[in-house]
This record gives C-alpha cells, structure tokens and sequence, in this order.
C-alpha cells in the first residue's frame, strides 16, 4: 500500500481525496496537512510514497513548499495537484521538482493515472502538457522573462512594482491575497529575483510601467 500525504487546505478536498483513494487496494491517503508548514513537518517526521500538493496554501506558497520538500528529501516524490491552470504552473513547478501537475478538474480516471505513475518513480506529463514539451515551450530563450508572463502576471507584476500591498493588489484584480503572492512567487521565479525591488528596477530599466 503506497502512503500518501495530501496537503491542501481545504477539508472538504482532503476529506474526498481520501474517500475516492479508500476504493483502491494500492493507494492511501496515511496523512494529511492543512498548511505549508504542516506539510514540512510530516514530511520529515513520516515515511511516505507521495506527496500530493496542492499550490494554494495559507502560509507559503507551493513552490516554496515544494523546494523545501525537494531540498530536505530529495527522493520524494511530489505530484501538484491545483486549480491553477496548467499552462501558467506545471513548467515551473516540473522545472522545480515536481514529478508531475494535476489540474483540480480533471477527471477521476486521470488522477489515478497520475498517482500511480508517480508512485512507480516515473513522472507523470499530461497530454496538454506534452504538447506545450513538443512545441518547446521548455527551450531556454534569449527574450526578456516579462514577455513570458501571463496577462495577468503583468497585472501583478506592474502594480508589484509601484510598491502596492498584496492586499490592495487582490482586491484591485479580485484574487485573493494567497492567489496575488503566488503569482508574485511565480513572477519573481521567471525573472531569478528574490525581492520587489528587484521586480521595480526590472519595470524601470524595459519601461514597462
């Protein structure tokens, strides 16, 4: 029996993430984490098979919980399961260490296919995904990062650098203030930066603002 620990903070997704794996003979759902710093307690304190993330969490994002996960024990496997879109997400997730990304939406018979692959040490590519691999999406280019951002990456990286609050930033493009830092997070990913000060000079110098 292959021992899972789903981490998203929403009881509802645990509680039916854990009645669809109970008809399986092969998976289980051993543990359970509400928040990015629960998630890295059980991870170093437990033995799992999986990991099964989610990318919204209340303290830190996925990314960062992932990198930790990634850093502390290598070997385990974490599959991204998110509402994100996969298109914006799994690249830099995948890129970050992620054995695979499963949109929230997806079908019952995909997740399972997911998981299994994952859990047998492969990496799980959906068929949106291999598309995007396919068309080199993946290459390294010479553009500038910002023009790989989403639409609404800009948004957020434009008011970012005009010093607004992230709460202030939510409630201009009606996010949420978990949803505005991790686009903020995946922002400062693409541009191999750490702070807002970097992200303002960046908007300076390409007069972007």
């Amino acid at each position: 029996m292959k021992r899972i620990l789903i981490v998203d903070d929403h009881a509802v997704v645990r509680f039916g993430l854990r009645q669809f794996l109970a008809n399986t003979e092969d998976l289980e759902i051993a543990g359970e984490a509400a928040s990015g710093m629960e998630a890295l307690a059980q991870v170093n304190q437990g033995h799992w098979d999986l990991v099964l993330l989610d990318m919204s969490l209340p303290d830190l994002n996925g990314m960062e919980v992932l990198k930790r996960i990634k850093r502390s024990r290598p070997e385990l496997p974490v599959l991204i399961f998110s509402m994100f879109a996969e298109a914006e997400f799994a690249l830099p997730a995948i890129d970050a260490g992620a054995a695979g990304y499963l949109n929230k939406d997806s079908p019952p018979q995909q997740m399972l296919t997911a998981i299994r692959t994952v859990v047998s040490g492969a990496r799980y590519v959906s068929p949106t995904l291999t598309e995007q691999l396919l068309s080199g999406v993946t290459r390294s280019s010479q553009r500038p990062p910002h023009e790989s951002l989403s639409k609404r990456e800009m948004e957020v990286l434009l008011l970012l650098s005009k010093g607004i609050a992230l709460t202030r930033i939510g409630e201009s493009l009606q996010l949420s203030v978990k949803t505005v830092s991790t686009y903020r997070a995946r922002i400062l990913e693409k541009f191999g930066m750490e702070s807002n000060a970097e992200l303002t000079r960046y908007v300076l110098e390409h007069k972007l603002g």
